[in-house]
């Protein structure tokens, strides 16, 4: 049997954008869906989309940030369809600003809900898994947390680069264990994640990725998790190019960062590039 084919698989944070693009893509791979969110009615969408399509999916209303509902929702998805092969954990939220200007609040706010939120959900699931001696588990992580450049959003890269540290020495446990673990990590992605978002600071500068990339669309980026976790891997990078970012800052920390403030001060901010195909295809 394949990664996906007949599968019962959960995304949590499946309302819109990258998840519900996951969720598609592993429906057209064969698997069977549960889509939660902490908005039930984008759930309640993203699952009608699926069975339209036919597809076997089931809709859970989820709050990462509290421990009641992420076992709630993980239990009503195994109860939908049997014992849980695959987790994606893709909740998350973004907020910016100078790093002067982000409240302690705002600090817990993030990651309560974009690492600790994972860490309730693999906390239900992991036992399971491990009794089962088979499963997959995917965090979402960021570029952010991959490499240095997100000056305007420190909070957001350290608890992202935590999602990914988590995901690598889970994978080192789990792995002898029968379960599998991958994290995917996305670059520049046309979503819709960055409308209403908490800025804390006036006139700051949304520092980006890589000026030498493009904006990826999401359903090319549920294709490359996927593929990647078809072929074993742990750490899944939208963009082949953020490698070469990784391994660059990895070999003279303090000259990547130098290089990337003489970027910023030169006037570039890191924002990638984009074109008409991917805009459009936010309406696809």
């Amino acid at each position: 049997m394949t990664t996906f084919t007949g599968k019962a698989a959960l995304v949590i944070g499946a309302g819109q954008n990258i998840g519900r693009r996951v969720a598609q893509e592993w429906a057209r791979r064969g698997a069977r869906l549960a889509v939660a969110d902490i908005d039930e009615a984008g759930a309640q969408q993203t699952a009608a989309m699926l069975r339209d399509a036919g597809a076997e999916a089931h809709a859970i209303a989820c709050n990462v940030a509290d421990d009641a509902s992420v076992l709630a929702c993980i239990d009503a998805a195994e109860q939908a369809l049997g014992p849980l092969d695959i987790l994606m954990n893709n909740a998350g939220i973004l907020s910016g600003g100078n790093p002067q200007d982000i409240p302690l609040s705002e600090w817990q706010r993030m990651f309560d809900i974009n690492l600790f939120g994972m860490v309730r959900a693999n906390n239900v699931i992991v036992p399971r898994m491990i009794e089962r001696g088979t499963g997959h588990i995917v965090n979402t992580a960021s570029f952010a947390g991959f490499y240095p450049f997100a000056a305007s959003r420190v909070h957001y890269a350290a608890a992202k680069a935590g999602v990914i540290s988590m995901s690598e020495n889970l994978a080192l446990y789990l792995m002898p264990l029968g379960v599998k673990v991958s994290c995917l990590i996305p670059g520049p992605v046309m979503t819709t994640s960055t409308a209403g978002m908490k800025e804390f600071s006036e006139n700051y500068v949304m520092r980006a990725p890589g000026s030498h990339l493009f904006v990826m669309s999401q359903q090319e980026t549920a294709r490359v998790l996927s593929d990647g976790m078809e072929a074993g891997k742990i750490l899944i990078p939208t963009h082949e190019e953020g490698w070469d970012s990784y391994r660059e800052h990895a070999a003279d920390p303090d000259a990547f960062v130098a290089k990337k403030n003489a970027e910023y001060l030169a006037g570039d901010a890191g924002k990638p590039g984009i074109t008409p195909e991917v805009i459009a295809s936010l309406n696809e």
